[in-house]
């Protein structure tokens, strides 16, 4: 094993126990990024020969999307070896390569970390599985039918909770004679960190990637790892789900469970607080999904001891609909603002927060809440990222969101690729529902808008891969790619350089208050940080022009006009400013 790298020298943040606060996050995709062998799907190589390019944005941390050798159910979330590369993506020393790359040009290296489950093939499944008396059967959660039921059929199994994916969350084993919980794909068995061996397994391969060189773990859906268990050892039924469906609703049961806050005390301690290079603690990020804001409060309170920063998704469906993500409303802006100030006024002072609007699960925001035509598309996409990068958090960009990449548009389910999206066609249509309906609902949501390969100029495949790729290429890769991008100095990629260095030399932009502005306004985004000075960031998230005024902001308005989407804007007069469609402005004062 290669040495851990110890050269790293953060450009923009220094060391410190807080580094992180001023730093920004760019999120790979692997599969998706880049290919440098022709075989279509992305690998290590192919980033390591991007390396040049992300440093150039100016970002402090490369988030590195799962690379774990892995029978890819779930696009290599389903992990069959935590030691070891997927030969898709390359070896153990080309990962060496990248660290090493990484921290040569000042930037620091995340891994996923997905440990609330495995894949059904990883050797510790294996055992557990062989038999009831393995010695790591306990390292899972197995659980007999119900009682005067037979194991298999309908309504057997332990409870009635439903999968993320579909289905139940329990899975018969005809061999051992018993049903194992998956919260996710039936491939995806539930490690049981009730057991204090997961965990010291957990915790020393954790330390095994530090000693790598690795510099902190982006912790996928790491709220879900306590269960309620009752003191029999069973697990409750959740409420009934609406409608014909025989399932409950589990999530009461394994979200942000009772033991939660002892296990990443516990973590932190055994690994995170361990883990310092170079004066800068690991970073540790923590995929949240239905925590409350007091729970991200308490989880991210230094003084806690548990992680730095949340990824909360409440943000994200504020426009679900009936239906949930498949069923989208129009973005009703006020919701959305209320939403983003609530998080920013209830973890100021204690708490820390993930800033984002796109990754590897979630549609291109500039398709959702932009406008992605040719007239709009620019300065929404960068009007977007304004008002995203100078709230209070840690900001993160997943891969082409600097270009303004957008979503794609398929007609059929043959296109798509997603476990989760093909499940809920399946389970649709098999329950009456059209075609055509269940792919309206599909398009602007499947999570394969975001895993289009990256677009690298206007090349076949643009860019991305001399051979077949393993997702169709957005066509729109002639017009959106990262050459034309960097060449022009007008484009979304050089107005997020720009954020990020505002990032970097603010104080305002760091430790500022919030203050929302206009809140009910349903085309203006309007708010102030406070410090030593004062910003103020006014945006038009619209396609149609807008005159609002500020009251008490003319002060601000004449001051430093520090970034805006229209250089040739109308200027203020008092307090009163005229937007042109999605045009954006940032004041110092």
């Amino acid at each position: 094993m290669t040495a851990r790298s110890t050269s790293v020298t953060a450009r923009a943040l220094g060391p410190g126990q807080e580094w992180w606060r001023r730093a920004v996050v760019y999120q790979v995709y692997p599969r998706s990024f880049a290919d440098s062998d022709g075989d279509g799907v992305g690998d290590l190589r192919g980033i390591i020969g991007r390396l040049d390019y992300i440093a150039a944005l100016g970002v402090d941390v490369v988030w590195l999307s799962p690379i774990y050798r892995s029978p890819q159910a779930d696009n290599g979330y389903d992990i069959s070896d935590y030691h070891d590369v997927d030969p898709t993506f390359g070896t153990l020393a080309d990962l060496d390569e990248l660290i090493a790359g990484l921290h040569a040009r000042g930037m620091r290296l995340v891994m996923d970390l997905v440990v609330n489950h495995t894949s059904d093939e990883h050797p510790w499944f294996a055992e557990s599985r062989a038999s009831k008396d393995s010695p790591r059967r306990d390292w899972y959660w197995w659980r007999p039918p119900r009682p005067g039921c037979r194991g298999g059929e309908p309504g057997a199994e332990p409870t009635n909770w439903h999968g993320f994916f579909s289905g139940s969350t329990w899975e018969w084993d005809e061999a051992s004679g018993e049903y194992y919980l998956h919260l996710f794909d039936r491939k995806q068995p539930d490690l049981n960190w009730e057991n204090p061996a997961v965990r010291r397994a957990v915790y020393d391969m954790m330390r095994w990637w530090v000693d790598r060189g690795v510099d902190g773990f982006r912790m996928d859906v790491i709220n879900l790892i306590s269960k309620a268990v009752r003191p029999d050892g069973s697990l409750p039924d959740g409420a009934p789900l609406p409608g014909p469906s025989r399932y409950g609703d589990g999530s009461p049961h394994y979200t942000n469970g009772p033991r939660l806050d002892e296990f990443l005390h516990e973590m932190h301690d055994a690994v995170l607080a361990g883990g310092a290079r170079d004066g800068a603690v690991l970073l540790s990020v923590g995929e949240t999904p239905g925590v409350t804001l007091d729970q991200a409060r308490s989880i991210t309170d230094p003084a806690r001891r548990e992680l730095d920063m949340v990824f909360q998704f409440e943000h994200m469906g504020v426009d679900h609909g009936p239906g949930g993500k498949w069923q989208l409303r129009p973005l009703h802006l006020p919701d959305l603002k209320a939403n983003l100030a609530r998080w920013q006024e209830g973890l100021a002072g204690a708490g820390w927060n993930s800033l984002y609007w796109n990754n590897h699960d979630q549609p291109r925001v500039v398709s959702r809440w932009g406008d992605d035509s040719p007239e709009h598309r620019v300065a929404s996409a960068k009007t977007l990222g304004t008002v995203l990068h100078l709230q209070q958090g840690t900001p993160y960009v997943y891969q082409g969101e600097e270009l303004g990449m957008t979503n794609v548009s398929w007609s059929q389910i043959e296109d798509y690729q997603d476990v989760e999206t093909l499940n809920y066609y399946r389970e649709s249509v098999a329950g009456g529902a059209s075609d055509g309906e269940v792919m309206a609902g599909i398009g602007p949501v499947s999570r394969d808008n975001a895993r289009t390969p990256m677009q690298w100029d206007d090349s076949p495949q643009a860019g991305f891969t001399t051979g077949t790729p393993w997702l169709s290429v957005n066509p729109a890769y002639p017009q959106i790619n990262a050459a034309a991008a960097v060449a022009d100095p007008d484009s979304v990629f050089h107005h997020y350089r720009r954020l990020i260095e505002l990032r970097h030399r603010l104080d305002v932009v760091v430790d500022g208050r919030f203050e929302l502005l206009l809140p009910e306004h349903e085309q203006v985004f309007a708010y102030t940080r406070r410090a030593a000075q004062t910003l103020l960031v006014v945006a038009n998230m619209s396609s149609e022009p807008v005159a609002v005024d500020l009251p008490g902001q003319a002060g601000v308005l004449a001051g430093e006009l520090l970034l805006t989407t229209h250089p040739d804007g109308a200027p203020a007069d008092g307090d009163r400013v005229r937007l042109a469609p999605w045009e954006s402005r940032v004041y110092l004062a």
